[in-house]
């Protein structure tokens, strides 16, 4: 498996064509909260798609590279 570029947060396995892998919908968000350092000041048991979707968030990234947003605890 490749390696990640330098800078990434933690390991993501890619695909069979070096793309990285989403990230799974029933992801709870109480680990990606962990793995990001970032509060969204919703419950723990809460899937990642759920909060995609209810936010209107295409995907992780956006969620995690949008500083602006105002879902998240620390920008309230």
């Amino acid at each position: 498996m490749a390696t990640d570029a330098a800078g990434m947060k933690g390991y993501r396995t890619r695909n069979q064509d070096g793309q990285l892998r989403d990230k799974r919908n029933d992801t709870h968000m109480k680990t990606i909260e962990k793995q990001y350092g970032r509060d969204f000041g919703v419950r723990g048991d809460m899937h990642l798609g759920t909060f995609l979707e209810k936010t209107g968030i295409q995907s992780l990234n956006d969620l995690i590279t949008d500083k602006n947003r105002k879902t998240t605890r620390e920008s309230r």
